[in-house]
């Protein structure tokens, strides 16, 4: 399918939606735990759907209420699991694969035709040298693991994804001896890993920082049932911004930002780097546009979502947009690097495509085109809010946006959008 996107302006107010990356962490830690533990404001998405499926596989009783989830019964590590589909989520898979390394018995795990290109040959290798047979597809998905490893000393990269230290923190607490963990190089997406611990400690779990994304350590403990309440998305949040940015008329978003770090909190500095006004107060969000943006040099190592968010402003800049140290966004549902350098280049951006970022040189000939997404919802929703700037877009693969806002077209449609699906 396709969307047919023309100019339009949106005004009134929208509720951002849950944050996608707590609630996967949430869903597995509460699963860990169990005894009623609940977990409240979550997103339902196909992509945290496949977290909840995932851990009835592992065993536990869990129960959909409105917008929250209930676990009666913890994952149970004796079960008897049947091969794990993870759809389409690299932090399901990754954090799954640590959870299964706990399991005596050999656990498959699996993913759609986009996760099987995704490299897992870190988190494997680390689960390895503790105690864990794995095999794999070439370093990818279909993987099998079989378990149970017994804790110690281990050591990963850290520039590939911070999901694979994040998998192995979460399943280090219920080891025999607990982990020693080691971070080689450079740490990407830092503000995740600090998610994941912070959402450990909720549950009750404890983990040292030695020498901060480098050394941790984390002992056996236990997880302690408790009710969590999963803050906005910011890097849904980002999205939201950037149409109000581009294409707004007195928009209001609403939320909950609570207290929990999020690395794409960093978009609203961006923003106001650009010469943007942004206002805060009562759970309510606002921002004022200059008539054209300010350029800048931005670095995303620790928010590589905000890429797509952040590229389409250079459709209304006076200079230009640099994004640096973003290479590991390569490595999501798609090459966001190429294909944002490829699609908006269609519509007149100037862009020079490097190894770890783009520079994007503002231009006076702006056209619109036919975009296509690759089925990335986070590439789907940013070339739909530059198309309703530019009008006369075609932008491919809306049924993408299941997996982190899924009502993302009726959402902007209902604020003044001229978003037509075909």
């Amino acid at each position: 399918m396709n969307c047919k996107v023309e100019k339009s302006k949106i005004s009134g107010q929208v509720t951002c939606p849950p944050n996608k990356s707590y609630t996967h962490r949430a869903i597995f830690l509460a699963s860990l735990a169990g005894n009623d533990s609940k977990v409240e404001n979550v997103l339902l998405s196909a992509d945290t759907i496949a977290t909840i499926d995932t851990c009835k596989k592992f065993g536990a009783d869990i129960e959909t209420e409105n917008s929250s989830i209930i676990v009666k019964n913890p994952i149970k590590l004796g079960t008897n699991v049947p091969e794990i589909n993870t759809e389409n989520s690299g932090t399901t898979i990754r954090i799954a694969s640590g959870i299964a390394s706990l399991f005596s018995e050999e656990i498959t795990l699996t993913g759609d035709s986009s996760l099987q290109k995704r490299p897992m040959q870190p988190l494997l290798d680390a689960l390895s040298s503790i105690g864990a047979q794995c095999s794999s597809t070439d370093g990818k998905p279909p993987i099998k693991i079989k378990g149970k490893i017994s804790g110690g000393d281990v050591t990963i990269p850290g520039n590939f994804s911070s999901q694979f230290i994040s998998a192995l923190l979460i399943s280090a607490p219920l080891t025999e001896n607990g982990i020693n963990l080691s971070i080689e190089g450079n740490l990407v997406s830092k503000p995740y890993l600090d998610a994941t611990i912070a959402t450990m400690r909720k549950f009750g779990v404890t983990v040292q920082t030695l020498i901060p994304y480098k050394r941790y350590n984390i002992s056996p403990q236990i997880y302690r049932n408790t009710t969590f309440t999963v803050p906005i998305d910011f890097s849904s949040l980002a999205l939201l911004l950037s149409a109000a940015v581009l294409n707004g008329e007195d928009i209001s978003i609403k939320g909950n930002i609570g207290n929990l770090p999020q690395g794409d909190e960093v978009f609203i500095d961006i923003l106001e780097q650009l010469g943007v006004t942004v206002t805060i107060n009562d759970e309510e969000i606002k921002v004022k546009s200059p008539e054209k943006l300010s350029g800048g040099r931005f670095d995303l190592s620790n928010s590589p979502d905000l890429l797509p968010p952040l590229a389409i402003l250079a459709i209304n800049s006076s200079s230009p947009i640099e994004i640096v140290n973003v290479k590991h966004a390569r490595l999501k549902e798609t090459d966001r690097i190429a294909i944002v350098a490829r699609e908006l280049t269609k519509l007149g951006i100037k862009i020079e495509e490097k190894e770890d970022g783009m520079i994007l040189e503002p231009s006076e000939n702006i056209v619109g085109a036919e975009l296509n997404s690759e089925n990335d919802h986070r590439l789907f929703m940013a070339f739909c809010i530059a198309g309703m700037y530019i009008g006369n877009c075609i932008v491919s693969d809306p049924e993408s946006v299941k997996v982190s806002y899924p009502n993302f077209v009726e959402v902007m449609n209902r604020l003044g959008a001229k978003i037509q699906v075909q």
